[in-house]
């Protein structure tokens, strides 16, 4: 009861009102007090969808006049992943909820244009469908939708919304002549379909392409790709009984004769007569398809395999302790870092109409045998007293993956005559993009990028322009992710963007001549989006297309004549605007689902401030959420709260994902805490230096930077330094470890949610870009994984894991507590959460989680 006192004394002397600062809020109570309600954890635990129902999945309708979003279903208090569909007309100013008979004219999945623009296609439940004669309108969408937000938000709060047949609003979308028309239905489930250049539609039904003649209407295999070795004539076998009898038994050889004569006229008929299907082509027993792209020509494929080897080992599992049928299950889970090992990827070229199939080597790649991690493995070798000796040999080279883009690491130019691809090495340290020599069947090297800590996941970024073969790609080079772009026959590359921010999202509009992009240009906080020249004659200074603070993301319409901007800020969630794609006018907003309940509260909108490094000169940014009169009266305690992920960027201006930490941090200041949340080194946002500074040593320049966030916090915000405590989940409870373990004066106490405690049992993909592999850099590992440590805990520690954690697995916490038992360690304790996944689902868990933690502080701090 003594903390419920507590809230009610800070709200009485707070008495905020509204949005009101609290300097009003005093003067107002001393004319007449106002009680407000206290923000509690059982409130900002429950599920979210009382904060808001934000717009999800927004995008364009062909036409150009037409969004369709979704938004999380009303099922009153049951619980439901269901979504309803709308549709925003812009010329009516309606929106409408879309039927469930309807989803086919809006659920536009994997959506292509022809390259007239006239028609596109795309996937609904596994089938194709073509839309026929778009006509893009040719009056400006009016800016002035302020019913539409009116409207949006009756929807938003449970009003009856009537279903419509959508006759109107697609009419609107294709002019009245423009015609759905379902091309298959079947029960196979295709995808990927792509518009030829010879008038001709094709998609992907598993491993086979099928070809549909927009003017014929007739669809035929265009092949089909083989994970077998091709089928042999029969033969006889060479052992000593076979040939006996054949040499024997007359019947025998007229069966084999007579097998062979079919099997011989069989292939003769595939090979001399076009009207029947002769598509497939071989790669192989034991192989695994990894992509295949179709030149636009419709002449060429390119394809990627690799060995079919098993993605995880039989003792891979994970146990549910509440399955439904009450006993325990077991639950495959991914590979261990330390169990990774390298598959090599073989890269072919097919021609189709031959089907003549070769193989591409890697050779012509820069670097492709050196021996990056020689000083790493000396190093690593001389510690276990042996000697490395370095030699050459090919590096595992495959296509990369990245973490972000809805794009493929394989690229063909609309011509369908020149084709990109981006590849990586195994070891992390290189990325090539690199054309093909279709004459020599070889990789023609176009841009290397190397990195000596590793790769970036993301911001890999590339493409072609459309009237020329200019590649354009995202690159981390000078220390910044950047535009530019090369010409395949020039040696030259050209840097479009420049200056300390990074740039993301790129476009390049039709005709080529400028590219828009998202970036944090005038504060790394701050994403608005831009657009720049692509002539290639100097660095240009970008255009702000947007200007709303925060955070805001862009889908190009298909005629470019707007943005739709999905944009939050730091105390709203994220809403629709629509933009001018030259950046005139005023932003128009479409959406209002953020609740009259929510903004009632009086949350703490935290600041974004500098604090100064001891380390690097770039400041640490951080949010700090203040308490009221905070600079007044006796030392505040303080809680320093650490992001997971490592590269995340959460001391933005926008929405955070981390809203329960949002509210749970407002509440905490209501009761005269102060809160910080920073971005260490590590983070996104920052530039490539701050996000490979904990390269082989993670848990380093992290607590650092924690350091010199205590400091400031007791030089700025009269904070008492015995008074402050940290937590954080994933990469934040690792943090939370090696604070408490390595710096144990530097917290009171500490949480440690869904934590990792060995990197070496995280997964590889994560894990071997910041530390190398176990193999290579064993001491890497032990440098930075926090069971290493355990004996330096001295200050209160909470342990929170979930048990169903694919992610980061409960053996990590299980392992350590026995460790920290070993040790005769006593002032910590263990949560678990048995129905938990990384990221909690049920309401019950959130509350008691943060019911512990809030107590941790109450006790210690």
């Amino acid at each position: 009861m003594a903390s419920k006192h507590i809230v009610y004394a800070c709200i009485i002397t707070l008495g905020f009102s509204s949005w009101v600062s609290s300097k009003e809020a005093i003067n107002e109570q001393t004319k007449e007090p106002v009680l407000v309600q206290p923000i509690e954890l059982k409130k900002i635990m429950s599920d979210p969808k009382w904060i808001s129902n934000s717009p999800q999945n927004a995008h364009w309708l062909p036409g150009s006049n037409t969004i369709v979003f979704e938004k999380n279903k009303e099922q009153g208090a049951l619980e439901t992943t269901l979504k309803d569909t709308f549709v925003l007309n812009l010329d009516t100013k309606e929106i409408q909820q879309t039927a469930l008979a309807d989803f086919y004219q809006v659920k536009l999945d994997e959506l292509v244009y022809s390259q007239d623009g006239k028609q596109a296609a795309y996937v609904y439940e596994g089938d194709i469908y073509l839309l026929d004669a778009i006509s893009n309108s040719d009056e400006t969408t009016e800016a002035s939708l302020e019913d539409v937000s009116a409207e949006l938000a009756e929807v938003s709060d449970g009003a009856d919304v009537k279903d419509t047949i959508l006759d109107e609003l697609i009419d609107e979308v294709s002019d009245d002549s423009a015609q759905i028309i379902q091309l298959t239905n079947t029960s196979a489930r295709e995808s990927s379909p792509q518009f030829l250049n010879n008038d001709s539609l094709i998609y992907w039904a598993g491993e086979t392409v099928f070809s549909i003649d927009l003017t014929t209407n007739l669809t035929s295999e265009l092949i089909k790709l083989e994970m077998a070795e091709p089928p042999k004539a029969p033969e006889v076998s060479d052992d000593i009984i076979a040939q006996e009898q054949h040499e024997l038994i007359d019947y025998v050889v007229n069966k084999q004769n007579k097998t062979l004569e079919r099997f011989n006229q069989k292939k003769a008929i595939k090979e001399n007569d076009l009207r029947v299907t002769n598509s497939s082509v071989y790669f192989g027993e034991g192989q695994r398809l990894v992509s295949a792209e179709i030149s636009p020509k419709g002449d060429r494929l390119f394809v990627v395999t690799s060995k079919d080897v098993p993605w995880r080992s039989k003792g891979d599992l994970m146990p549910n302790y509440i399955g439904n049928d009450g006993r325990i299950q077991f639950d495959q889970v991914r590979p261990r870092v330390a169990d990774a090992t390298p598959n090599q990827q073989n890269y072919w070229l097919v021609d189709i109409a031959s089907k003549q199939v070769d193989k591409l080597s890697i050779d012509t790649l820069p670097d492709f045998d050196k021996d990056v991690l020689k000083s790493v493995k000396i190093e690593n070798y001389r510690e276990r007293g042996e000697k490395y000796k370095s030699r050459k040999e090919p590096r595992t080279i495959n296509l990369i993956v990245d973490w972000s883009w809805s794009q493929g690491a394989v690229q063909w130019h609309k011509s369908g005559e020149q084709v990109a691809v981006m590849l990586e090495a195994w070891d992390n340290k290189d990325r090539w993009i690199a054309t093909v020599d279709f004459k020599r069947k070889k990789f023609v090297p176009q841009h290397q990028l190397h990195d000596d800590a590793w790769i970036n996941y993301t911001f890999n970024d590339f493409g072609w322009f459309n009237n020329s073969e200019t590649l354009y790609f995202l690159s981390e080079q000078t220390g910044y992710s950047h535009i530019y772009t090369k010409s395949v026959d020039s040696r030259s590359v050209n840097q479009i963007t420049a200056g300390k921010y990074e740039s993301s999202e790129i476009l390049l509009t039709k005709d080529d001549s400028s590219f828009y992009f998202r970036a944090n240009v005038n504060h790394p906080g701050n994403y608005q989006v831009y657009r720049v020249d692509s002539d290639e004659s100097k660095v240009k200074k970008p255009t702000a297309i947007t200007n709303l603070k925060g955070n805001n993301s862009f889908e190009m319409s298909p005629d470019e004549s707007h943005l739709l901007v999905t944009h939050s800020n730091l105390l709203t969630p994220e809403e629709l605007y629509l933009v001018n794609a030259d950046g005139s006018g005023d932003a128009v907003r479409l959406t209002n689902t953020v609740s009259e309940e929510f903004k009632a509260m009086p949350w703490t909108k935290p600041e974004v401030v500098e604090v100064a490094s001891s380390y690097t000169d770039q400041p640490i940014y951080a949010k700090v959420y203040y308490p009221a009169d905070y600079k007044a009266g006796e030392k505040r305690k303080a809680v320093i709260f650490n992001h997971g992920a490592g590269y995340l960027q959460n001391s933005h201006f926008g929405w955070s994902g981390y809203f329960r930490e949002f509210m749970f941090h407002s509440m905490l200041a209501q009761q005269g805490y102060v809160v910080m949340d920073m971005d260490y080194r590590a983070s996104k946002g920052y530039g490539r230096d701050w996000r490979t500074a904990i390269y082989r040593q993670m848990g380093t320049p992290e607590i650092q930077d924690l350091k010199d966030g205590v400091n400031w916090l007791v030089q700025n915000a009269n904070v008492d330094r015995g008074r402050i405590g940290t937590y954080g989940g994933s990469y934040g409870g690792f943090m939370t470890y090696m604070a408490l373990f390595n710096e144990p004066e530097l917290f009171q106490a500490g949480a440690a949610l869904r934590p990792v405690s060995d990197w070496a049992h995280y997964n590889d993909g994560y894990t071997s870009n910041i530390l190398n592999r176990p193999e290579d850099d064993m001491i890497a590992y032990r440098k930075s994984s926090p069971i290493y440590f355990a004996e330096g805990l001295q200050k209160p520690l909470l342990i929170n894991a979930p048990m169903v954690d694919n992610n980061v697995f409960f053996v990590d916490t299980v392992r350590l507590v026995q460790r920290m038992i070993e040790l005769e360690k006593e002032n910590f304790e263990t949560a678990i959460y048995p129905v938990e996944a990384h990221g909690f689902q049920q309401p019950s868990s959130w509350l008691d989680e943060y019911r512990r933690i809030y107590k941790l502080f109450e006790t210690n701090l």
